[in-house]
C-alpha cells in the first residue's frame, strides 16, 4: 500500500469511501470498520491488551501522538469494562468523526461548508485525493488475490486487508465467485456467495466452492500474517466478527 502516514482507520474509511455517495461513508458499518481499525493499531502498538476477553489499558498514561488512537485510549481508559466486540460499536461515531477530520487535514477528503434549505450550516465531505483512495484499493485486491505470498506482505497491509473483507467493502469482492464479496465472520472463515445461483448448474457450484475455499485459505493466511502473535490474532477474530456481524446486520432484506 503507498508509504504515507496514513494509519489503519484511516486507509479503512478510505476504502469505504464512495465518491458517488460521499454520505454512505457516514454510517454505523463503516463507522464500526473505522473503529475496528483503530483497536487493532493500539493493541499493535502495545497500549491496549487482552485480559480475559477485555479490552484493557496497557497503563494509565501512554499516548500515541495520534489524536484518534489517543482519544479512544482516553475512552477505553473513562469506561468500564467492555469487551472487544462491544468496542466496535460503542461510541464508534466519534472515532470515525476523528478520522474524516485528520483525512481532510492530510488533504485526502475536502470539507464543503453548505447551507440547508439556505439556513442551518451543513458540512459535506468529498474525496479529494482519488489517487490515493484508489492505490488503496489496488492494493487490498491484489494482497487478498494472493499475488503476493502472505509471508511477504507487510503486516498493516495484511490487517487492512482482512478488516476490508469482514466488511465486504467493494475492494475485497470474491473472485471467481459471483462477483459478490465474501462475508468474513472471523478472519479465515467466509461464507460461500451466493454464485450458484440461476444457470450453471453443479460445474458452476463447484467453481465457486474452489474460490471460496481458496479465499478462506488466503484470508486465514493474512490474518496470520497481521496477527503473529495469539493474543493479538484474538482480537483480530473478535473485531472482524463484530464488523462481519454487523455488514449483515446492514444487509439483511427487511420485512414488508
Amino acid at each position: 500500500m503507498p508509504r504515507d502516514p496514513l494509519s489503519l482507520s484511516a486507509r479503512l474509511c478510505l476504502l469505504a469511501w464512495d465518491p458517488a455517495r460521499p454520505g454512505a461513508a457516514d454510517a454505523a458499518r463503516v463507522h464500526h470498520l473505522v473503529r475496528a481499525g483503530a483497536l487493532v493499531e493500539l493493541v499493535r502498538r502495545g497500549l491496549l491488551r487482552d485480559d480475559d476477553g477485555i479490552a484493557t489499558p496497557a497503563d494509565l498514561d501512554s499516548e500515541t501522538g495520534d489524536p484518534v488512537l489517543d482519544g479512544l485510549l482516553e475512552l477505553v481508559r473513562e469506561s468500564l469494562p467492555h469487551g472487544w466486540r462491544p468496542w466496535v460499536a460503542l461510541h464508534a461515531r466519534v472515532t470515525f468523526d476523528a478520522v474524516r477530520e485528520q483525512l481532510v487535514a492530510e488533504g485526502c477528503l475536502r470539507a464543503e461548508k453548505k447551507r440547508v434549505l439556505g439556513v442551518f450550516p451543513s458540512v459535506e465531505y468529498a474525496l479529494a485525493r482519488r489517487d490515493t483512495a484508489q492505490a488503496l484499493d489496488r492494493r487490498v485486491r491484489e494482497v487478498l488475490a494472493g499475488q503476493v505470498p502472505a509471508g511477504e506482505v507487510p503486516e498493516r497491509d495484511a490487517a487492512v486487508a482482512v478488516l476490508a473483507a469482514a466488511a465486504e467493502l467493494d475492494c475485497a469482492g470474491d473472485p471467481g465467485g459471483a462477483g459478490e464479496p465474501g462475508t468474513v465472520n472471523e478472519p479465515g472463515t467466509v461464507n460461500e456467495p451466493g454464485a450458484a445461483r440461476g444457470s450453471g448448474g453443479a460445474r458452476g457450484r463447484g467453481s465457486a466452492t474452489g474460490a471460496g475455499a481458496r479465499r478462506r485459505d488466503r484470508i486465514a493466511e493474512l490474518a496470520g500474517r497481521a496477527a503473529p502473535a495469539p493474543a493479538l490474532r484474538g482480537v483480530l477474530d473478535e473485531v472482524c466478527g463484530a464488523v462481519s456481524d454487523g455488514t449483515a446486520h446492514t444487509k439483511a432484506p427487511t420485512g414488508g
